[in-house]
């Protein structure tokens, strides 16, 4: 019993097997085993500043620990599967290397805080990742959108053609929901980066520690402000969980319009071969897969969202066991995006653009027709009036299966006499799409001063990332090195 769990002495049996596996944790946790070891090297060293512990038992530990992180980084740690979780795998594992001393390792702390941080310690770098990749995909989008800046398309308001923009400008609005994305991710970091060890079960501890001073050695920017809430917080996993859900967002719509645009009846782009399946059956096929996987996957990262959701309504404070299920959630979110985002950026970069196409589908859906009631305002129509003419104009143009293009400047003046032969011009798709000069709008300058704008943006979060990064370096050069 004294073998298999760390809190054998209240009790007079030994649970059963099933309770055991029922209760164990480490085929998730895992995960945890370096920011595990890391934050002890950092409790210890506290523990021997503050006198807690003889400094000889503490340098034992910190050696003890230091081989262990050198095994996991090696993936040559052997996890016991019949011990509950990968704290105590460490732990045990520690002690049989170095004997007593290792006792003294837990000395005020709790597996509460323990957990906290090394979840904290864990979703940093998680943040980080997904962040990077973001970036790497507004990057390709990016670089599409300055190739195409020119290349007219529709745009589609209920996937009914609506106005004529360039598909730089398109890609643009997907690159601004991306930088979102990272702005949100960047923004929740500074709500992550605070550090629960040292709050023990619940309400702090009797020895004198400085939680400080574990805190700086961890690369925290602070310790949590109540031992109570440090041990039940998990609004820094919820938060990621719920950016993780609208990244998946985002690309999934990315994703149905890729697969809606690589259609025969739409075929604005080609998707590259290496991002494409065939048909088992049907020689001919060429399936946007990848896009249909990325789009799909959406759906178990939402449902992850309403795991933490739901696993954290109505918990009362502080710590419960029900918590232990928060980081499979968290995780699998983390492997979808990442590995989602790791497919989404090359697939991107590697489209073919068929612009004559994309020209070509201008010319249905009488796109320039809102140009058309702004021409007649130019005139002195009254909007709403001339929004009317044109409306009849288009129904005329239904009637007799005609574009407003091959209309006459005659037959035109039919529904207003103030329509002049400059008309043509005016109306041309992409005269409707360069005009459009308002800031924010699709013609070439603005769309020019949007990649401007967002390339300025992402040169800050980029900043961030490698900052961030190369802080950590330290912090963790400083920690085990010295």
């Amino acid at each position: 019993m004294s073998q298999k769990v760390l809190w054998s002495g209240r009790f007079s049996g030994t649970p059963d097997e099933g309770t055991i596996a029922f209760t164990s944790s480490l085929s998730v946790d895992a995960m945890l085993a370096w920011y595990d070891a890391v934050g002890s090297v950092a409790h210890a060293k506290m523990l021997i500043k503050q006198k807690i512990i003889p400094a000889a038992d503490g340098e034992k530990i910190i050696n003890g620990l230091r081989d262990i992180i050198s095994l996991i980084e090696e993936d040559s740690f052997d996890l016991n599967e019949t011990l509950e979780d990968v704290h105590t795998n460490i732990e045990f594992s520690l002690t049989e290397s170095i004997g007593e001393a290792g006792g003294r390792l837990h000395t005020a702390r709790s597996r509460n805080d323990q957990v906290a941080t090394d979840f904290r310690m864990f979703m940093r770098d998680v943040v980080m990742d997904t962040a990077e990749l973001l970036l790497v995909l507004q990057g390709a989008l990016i670089e599409k959108a300055k190739l195409n800046i020119n290349t007219v398309m529709p745009g589609f308001t209920h996937v009914q053609h609506a106005q004529p923009v360039s598909f730089g400008f398109h890609l643009m609005a997907h690159v601004f929901k991306i930088q979102r994305d990272v702005d949100r991710l960047l923004d929740s970091y500074k709500r992550l980066n605070v550090c629960p060890l040292g709050s023990a079960a619940l309400a702090g501890s009797t020895y004198p520690i400085d939680r400080h001073m574990t805190a700086q050695l961890l690369g925290f920017d602070g310790p949590t402000q109540n031992a109570m809430d440090s041990v039940s917080d998990r609004d820094f996993a919820l938060e990621y969980s719920f950016c993780a859900a609208l990244i998946m967002d985002h690309l999934s719509s990315m994703s149905e319009e890729l697969v809606l645009w690589s259609s025969q009846e739409f075929g604005f782009i080609e998707i590259a071969d290496a991002y494409s399946t065939g048909s088992s059956i049907m020689p001919q096929k060429k399936n946007p897969d990848v896009a249909e996987l990325i789009r799909g996957r959406t759906a178990s990262v939402t449902g992850n969202l309403m795991t933490m959701l739901m696993l954290l309504k109505g918990l009362p404070l502080s710590y419960n066991r029900d918590l232990q299920e928060d980081k499979g959630a968290v995780i699998a979110s983390y492997e979808t995006v990442t590995s989602c985002l790791g497919m989404m950026a090359p697939m991107v970069s590697t489209i073919e653009v068929k612009k004559q196409r994309m020209l070509a589908a201008t010319s249905q859906g009488f796109l320039n027709a809102t140009d058309l009631a702004d021409y007649l305002v130019t005139k002195g129509v009254p909007f709403r009036q001339a929004h009317e003419i044109v409306g009849n104009v288009v129904r005329h143009c239904i009637n007799v299966n005609k574009r407003i293009d091959d209309l006459s400047t005659a037959e035109l003046k039919k529904f207003s006499p103030k329509i002049g032969k400059e008309v043509k011009d005016f109306i041309s798709v992409e005269s409707c799409m360069n005009r459009r000069t308002s800031y924010g709008g699709t013609s070439p300058k603005s769309v020019d001063a949007q990649i401007d704008v967002a390339e300025e943006i992402a040169i800050g979060q980029v900043e961030f990332c490698d900052a961030e990064r190369n802080r950590m370096v330290k912090v963790w050069n400083d920690l085990l090195r010295s």
